[in-house]
């Protein structure tokens, strides 16, 4: 209270023009280094920028470039033997009668549609693909640079009180059986199609960011560990570690949560994945279904998908109907021509 100086009293302004009428004039001090004033970091002009990296080094966080899982798989697809023709096509017609496969044209009378899409993917078909990506990584992987870190190491840490075979790295998988360890987690903890891919996006941004490579003695820990971080990452209600352990049996928490510890590390915390990542990764699957004969299944478009689909447009009609009264406000100059052509599409 009596302090005759005090850090919230500023000066009055008739002051602060005195001060500044008995201000001396400018000398530029000597530039110091970093040396002198003791401080090493490093400028922001030094620092690496992300952006400046090839595009190719970011498959996971750059929506331009290839994505990993696609261009591994083509080294088979171009110039596949018969038998692995003849696995491919099994794979797509499944259930169906032998006899050649045909593609459904949609024709006037009949729209042929998949109940996949890019916000709604269909929830099988999608792990499917996945599996199927993740198995291209395991076989076309990089035999010179096979670094096996030890928390996805299957030896060091298995999944069941089983013992593990001694060749336990030495054999691919198949992809059923990469279909079913993924299929068996999805369904037991209830995940979503999304959550594939997002899955998807992690493994190859682990692949990436610790530069190893996914192999027969450290697949399943890693899919295992990416499942566990989208799922956290995705869903509003999220599984706990100790829900895997009631999957798994023969696993703790304690492991669960050091794998998960260990993923978030070695992925420097960033589990951002944009929209338009998403949407390349889920494409990029489609393609590598089609490539390999897998395709989403056709079926037609129902009455009750059809009026669906027109309660959508109806909606969307609704929303841009202000948007399109704007636009027709009065005529314009054909050079600044901004006007919003409406086609509206019919379904019947």
């Amino acid at each position: 209270m009596g302090n005759t100086t005090s850090c919230c009293v500023s000066s009055s302004p008739k002051h602060r023009r005195s001060n500044h009428s008995r201000l001396e004039p400018y000398r530029p001090e000597p530039e110091l280094s970093r040396e002198d004033t003791g401080c090493n970091l490093q400028h922001i002009s030094d620092r690496e920028n992300i952006d400046d990296l090839p595009i190719e080094h970011n498959p996971s966080d750059h929506p331009r470039a290839s994505t990993i899982f696609l261009s591994k798989s083509q080294t088979d697809v171009f110039v596949p033997s018969k038998r692995v023709r003849e696995k491919r096509k099994s794979l797509y017609i499944n259930h169906h009668h032998p006899g050649p496969v045909r593609r459904k044209y949609s024709s006037c009378s009949t729209i042929f549609l998949d109940d996949s899409t890019v916000s709604q993917p269909n929830l099988k078909y999608t792990i499917k693909c996945v599996a199927l990506a993740i198995y291209y990584h395991i076989k076309n992987r990089d035999v010179d640079r096979r670094m096996l870190l030890d928390i996805f190491d299957e030896k060091l840490h298995p999944l069941s009180k089983s013992e593990v075979p001694a060749d336990y790295d030495k054999y691919d998988p198949e992809q059923k059986q990469i279909y079913r360890f993924v299929r068996t987690l999805f369904s037991a903890a209830q995940l979503t199609a999304e959550c594939a891919i997002v899955t998807l996006v992690y493994l190859e941004r682990l692949l990436t960011y610790a530069e190893i490579d996914i192999c027969p003695a450290n697949w399943k820990r890693i899919v295992l560990g990416a499942i566990l971080l989208a799922s956290k990452v995705w869903d509003d209600q999220a599984v706990w570690n100790v829900d895997y352990c009631q999957i798994l049996k023969d696993i703790t928490v304690e492991d669960m949560n050091e794998l998960e510890r260990k993923f978030l590390e070695l992925l420097q915390f960033n589990i951002n994945v944009p929209s338009s990542v998403y949407a390349k990764y889920y494409f990029d699957l489609r393609s590598l279904a089609e490539a390999n004969n897998l395709s989403f299944p056709l079926e037609p478009l129902s009455r009750d998908r059809a009026q669906k689909l027109e309660a959508i447009s109806r909606l969307c009609d609704d929303k841009y109907k202000d948007l399109r009264k704007l636009a027709k406000k009065r005529s314009v100059s054909a050079d600044n021509l901004t006007m919003v052509r409406w086609c509206p599409a019919i379904i019947s």
